[in-house]
């Protein structure tokens, strides 16, 4: 008997290191009352790849194809400020091939070309609800998707999405402290550039926490010490966390080492000396061209991004399955 279920188990374990082909579709969530949320969805697919252009990038997936098998876990991904459902179209396109299907968003008011709610970073979480509730009921390839398996993916102010919606309660009243103190910070200087102290609501949208999700990778979390002292001791799943040693942009120990102090038992990785910006895909060319900022890496990104998202994916296989 012991045999015949080591057996399965490493049968179990050849099924899941099987790579599917990845699907790939544009869709668009309707939130009531406001702009629809842009998303991008990948997942797996029994049709061939091809290479397609994906804003600044290329990528290989199977563009409107249909998807494969059910039963898959859903990861979400929360961008940067200033950022695209593209940013990190790599790792989704990584978890996709592992069986998972993956719904990037594009946070209203936070992009490149609108930073209009850049600092209203409390609403981000219930637009990452929003996605939740389209992909497991409305997208057409929602018969595919477990909703009893939900992770979510989260880089800096993603990170800060992230956090909030599996529990995390900031408290926003310390960033005048905070930037008082490191006014060269990069939050303190949007919140400069983006009209002072007007431009953070007075009274913020209170946080939508989303008991659906079951496990959170996050990777250089904004607002980190806005968590202190108590604001994560709700979070209750598994964390996966990420920190660049040498990230200019959120300087530690204020951002994921003050998450750390306060999520002790989260996977902890340090990646040595990293920028905050590895932790977006690869840069191409035409992105170095437009944002050489972005582009400017002190470590191989294209190398490290094979171990970074390999631990991703590792890491949703073990608390969500695949």
């Amino acid at each position: 008997m012991k045999a015949l279920a080591a057996m399965a188990a490493i049968l179990a374990l050849a099924g899941q290191a099987r790579a599917a082909n990845v699907g790939f579709e544009t869709a668009s969530a309707p939130v009531a009352s406001d702009k629809p949320l842009a998303l991008t969805i990948w997942y797996p697919t029994d049709a061939p790849e091809r290479a397609v252009p994906l804003s600044l990038y290329v990528q290989s997936v199977a563009t409107g194809a249909a998807p494969a098998g059910h039963g898959h876990p859903l990861v979400v991904i929360s961008h940067g400020t200033g950022g695209a459902n593209a940013d990190h179209y790599d790792t989704a396109r990584a978890l996709a091939a592992a069986g998972f299907v993956v719904a990037a968003l594009t946070h209203t008011g936070d992009t490149q070309g609108d930073r209009s709610r850049s600092m209203r970073i409390t609403e981000r979480p219930a637009e990452l609800s929003r996605v939740i509730d389209y992909v497991t009921r409305d997208w057409r390839g929602h018969d595919a998707v477990d909703p009893a398996k939900i992770g979510a993916f989260g880089f800096s102010s993603g990170g800060f999405t992230v956090l909030a919606a599996i529990g995390g309660e900031p408290d926003l009243t310390t960033l005048a402290r905070h930037c008082a103190e490191h006014p060269h910070f990069y939050d303190c200087a949007l919140q400069r550039q983006l009209g002072g102290a007007a431009a953070t609501p007075a009274n913020p949208a209170a946080v939508a926490h989303d008991p659906r999700i079951k496990a959170a990778v996050v990777a250089a979390p904004a607002l980190g010490f806005a968590f202190a002292p108590n604001g994560l001791s709700r979070v209750a799943i598994p964390v996966q966390l990420w920190r660049a040693e040498w990230d200019t942009v959120l300087p530690q120990p204020y951002y994921a080492q003050a998450v750390h102090g306060l999520l002790p038992k989260a996977e902890y990785h340090v990646v040595p000396a990293a920028e905050h910006f590895d932790f977006m895909a690869p840069c191409s060319a035409n992105l170095a061209k437009v944002a050489p900022s972005i582009c400017v890496d002190n470590i191989d990104r294209t190398a490290f991004h094979k171990t970074f998202n390999s631990d991703v994916v590792r890491f949703f296989r073990t608390t969500l399955g695949s």
